[in-house]
């Protein structure tokens, strides 16, 4: 059974999530501050398979919270929770490393989605340190990303796309696949989203550089090669 660590200071908002939570089959861990959110994830950071995390915390904020879980375990999935209109918090917290996010108010079939499609992606970095393609390495222990001698910072999404790029080298990686494996196949927003991406990996990764890595195969997909 998959646990869920809701981190959230309005306690009723809390409760209802918890509820839910446990009728669609998880268990549950509670924080009401950044201070208490630390501490939980540090004493049960093994079994804790996704973080669900507001912005606005007391003690510290969720973007302090989200660092420290960063720093700890690289590849946790964790969801912000914001206001509706708050889009410059999602901008900052996707580029801090969040995985996704969902603005409230949401609907509970919504979130569930959300937080399975993120579970299933979670890429499973054990098994190698390092992944290099001629010239550009990914150091999957520190989430570190170079090219010859630049080190390249990638938002969590971007280096998540890169990975699955690089893992399937001088292979074409469609549209739907490359949206299922990196967005998940819940995700059902539009699919410009994979351009957009595209673009800030090569904007990051080709444009220093001559020799450019990211491919478009027309009416294909992607490839690196």
């Amino acid at each position: 059974m998959k646990t869920i660590l809701i981190v959230e200071d309005d306690r009723q908002i809390s409760r209802i999530i918890e509820l839910q939570l446990h009728h669609a089959g998880f268990n549950t861990l509670k924080a009401y501050d950044g201070l208490e959110a630390q501490q939980v994830f540090y004493a049960h950071s093994e079994e804790i398979d996704l973080v669900l995390l507001d912005v606005m915390l007391p003690i510290k904020d969720g973007f302090t919270v989200l660092a420290a879980i960063r720093k700890k375990e690289p590849t946790q999935p964790i969801i912000f929770l914001t206001a509706k209109d708050a889009t410059e918090d999602v901008v900052r917290g996707l580029n801090n490393g969040a995985n996704d996010y969902i603005k409230k108010p949401f609907d509970f079939e919504e979130l569930l989605a959300r937080i399975n499609a993120n579970i299933r992606k979670k890429i499973d970095f054990s098994k190698e340190d390092s992944l290099t393609y001629e010239d550009l390495t990914m150091d999957l222990t520190d989430f570190t990303v170079r090219r010859s001698d630049l080190e390249i910072h990638l938002s969590r999404t971007e280096f998540d796309l890169l990975y699955y790029l690089m893992l399937n080298h001088h292979l074409v990686q469609t549209r739907e696949q490359i949206l299922n494996h990196v967005w998940g196949y819940d995700y059902d927003g539009n699919e410009n989203i994979i351009d957009v991406y595209i673009k800030y990996l090569r904007d990051k990764i080709d444009k220093p550089f001559e020799r450019k890595l990211i491919q478009t195969v027309r009416g294909r997909g992607y490839v690196i090669k």
